[in-house]
């Protein structure tokens, strides 16, 4: 127990539960199901409305091995393929074995897939990285939304308890250093209001993202790396936080765009799209042997690559040869959304960038689900499960959320166990409150240092600008001077962000060599003699961040691990006193 916690008030009301499951994307709500299904009273805690997580947003699909001649073995090599030598083996096996029946189950919760109108068997698709036809989607590309619709449907057929409109604050714990629920706050809407907690043995982080600690992401403006902060500061392991996917294909809006931005599929290439220079050129040809349909790291350097040739800030994707009728039918979201911006898919190319999109790395957890605090799980994408390795392969995160969602109901309704009574630190530790106006300016030092394109002096300028970020809210909080932030939604999720950048930053920048979403111009090779490894970085209770380098590529939270070394500046660490 670290101690070091949000600058929050105490709960003002509680409630108990066996189970509460934080997020209500496709990993959080098959969690709850699941655990309700096994008879454990379980409540459902989420930042905003039930369906308003990531997951309605993924337009491509799920990844499983359901075409004839498919097989997990070939989603496997796939998989490992695009992980650029890190994932765990094991758990990608896990993955890709137990993928195919989970998908089958969520089709039986309801979720409507799009079918061949002749044969009646869920229609397949492809996308980068993978060598088949595997990704099922629904509503064309509105996969993500009808998984959510059908999930939500269910919990609320089911009679849950749910919360919504509450941000997570931090894990409660017993004498005994086991979870004991959490403390949340509930922004003014339903039963509760104000800070309060769920009293609960068992706690379930599926928070999602951080997509919101670079200026321009796919993510919604609820990922602000909420669960990765809690964890840290809970003591929890956090792994491969470096890797961060930046997605090829997003809308460009302008060199200024900032927050959410359009997503353009991976499916849109799958289905035949090219991309394109300005003079109408496919300069992924040569590049791969998939081309346009490369992993997603070596399509977003072949992009930024091209770009730098040219001086230009975008690049092309070209699908007029879909016509009209295909775009309305395959791809109505993406086709809205470019109309709703000026662009007509039908009539021209679309403009694209990358931008930040799903974070590799997160809470360590082990094949269950469990992370390096007893009673605390994570599943999502805010779990680092080994799955992804150095970079994901398309159309795998929903699969992952899915599969270990009920690994993690299968391992708690086998374990059950009493409450502890939530004990307070006897020397809590709360962070400086960071004014929220701090947003922005940690979005562009991140997206500046520690985007697609990093060096040692991009890391180094961005880490040093953050701390500055953090000092200064330090001080103004102990002088009172300049503008003296207050407790709230806003500086709770800025001081989350800033917590998540900073350990992001100092793990860029001590693996030094490119691989996968991680990308060193200054140390452009792959380097397995002395990288082959994962970082794990925890919070010790003086607030001093360590990383730690594992032995290889095995993923269990207890595998062994080298000498801890601090990593410098001490991240977290408020500054001496004169």
């Amino acid at each position: 127990m670290t101690g070091i916690r949000l600058n929050a008030p105490a709960p003002g009301w509680a409630i108990e539960a066996d189970v509460v499951v934080v997020g209500s994307g496709v990993a959080g709500l098959t969690a709850a199901l699941r655990c309700a299904a096994a008879g454990l009273s379980t409540v459902v805690v989420t930042k905003a409305r039930l369906d308003d997580g990531s997951t309605r947003w993924a337009q491509g699909g799920i990844a499983a091995a359901l075409g004839e001649g498919d097989t997990p073995e070939q989603h496997l090599d796939d998989t490992l393929v695009a992980g650029a030598g890190l994932c765990d083996e094991e758990a990608v096996r896990t993955l890709v074995t137990e993928g195919p029946d989970a998908v089958r189950r969520l089709i039986a919760t309801g979720a409507l897939f799009d079918t061949d109108p002749d044969s009646g068997e869920i229609e397949l698709t492809r996308e980068g990285g993978h060598h088949r036809r595997r990704i099922a989607h629904a509503g064309g590309d509105a996969t993500g939304a009808e998984i959510s619709r059908a999930l939500v449907e269910a919990v609320r057929d089911a009679g849950l308890r749910t919360i919504e409109n509450a941000l997570v604050l931090d894990l409660l714990m017993d004498a005994d250093g086991r979870t004991a629920g959490i403390t949340l706050h509930v922004m003014g809407e339903g039963q509760h209001d104000g800070v309060g907690a769920v009293h609960a043995p068992t706690v379930v982080l599926a928070t999602g993202g951080m997509g919101q600690v670079f200026s321009a992401t796919t993510n919604p403006a609820v990922s602000t790396g909420d669960g990765v902060a809690l964890a840290l500061r809970a003591g929890a392991e956090v792994s491969d936080l470096e890797f961060v996917q930046f997605h090829p294909t997003v809308l460009f809006l302008g060199t200024d765009s900032e927050g959410q931005q359009p997503l353009v599929s991976e499916a849109v290439r799958g289905e035949g799209a090219h991309l394109v220079d300005a003079s109408g050129t496919r300069f992924m040809l040569g590049q791969h042997e998939l081309a346009e349909l490369a992993p997603r790291d070596i399509v977003a350097k072949g992009i930024m690559r091209r770009m730098q040739e040219q001086g230009a800030d975008h690049m092309y994707l070209d699908a007029r040869h879909f016509g009209a009728e295909m775009w309305e039918q395959r791809f109505p979201t993406i086709l809205a959304a470019c109309r709703a911006h000026g662009i007509d898919p039908v009539t021209d190319p679309v403009p694209v960038a990358p931008a930040a999109h799903y974070a590799s790395g997160g809470v360590r957890t082990d094949l269950h689900g469990r992370t390096t605090v007893p009673g605390l799980y994570a599943c999502g994408e805010v779990a680092c499960t080994g799955v992804h390795g150095a970079n994901r392969l398309a159309s795998n995160s929903l699969l992952e959320g899915l599969v270990f969602a009920e690994r993690i109901a299968e391992d708690i309704a086998g374990a059950p166990r009493e409450a502890g009574r939530p004990v307070l630190p006897e020397t809590p530790s709360p962070l400086p409150l960071i004014a929220p106006e701090a947003r922005a300016e940690i979005q562009r030092i991140m997206s500046h240092g520690a985007g697609v394109l990093r060096s040692a002096e991009s890391l180094a300028a961005a880490s040093a600008a953050l701390e500055t970020v953090h000092l200064n809210a330090v001080r103004a909080t102990r002088e009172g001077s300049g503008k003296t932030a207050e407790p709230g939604v806003e500086s709770w999720e800025t001081a989350n962000l800033l917590c998540v950048a900073r350990v992001l930053t100092a793990a860029a920048l001590r693996r030094e060599e490119t691989r996968g979403c991680h990308w060193r111009e200054d140390r452009p090779q792959r380097d397995d003699a002395s990288w082959r490894h994962h970082l794990v970085v925890t919070l010790t209770p003086e607030r001093r961040l360590v990383v730690r380098q594992t032995e290889g590529t095995a993923f269990p939270p207890t595998s062994r691990s080298t000498v801890p070394e601090t990593i410098p500046p001490t991240v977290l660490d408020a500054p001496r006193e004169p």
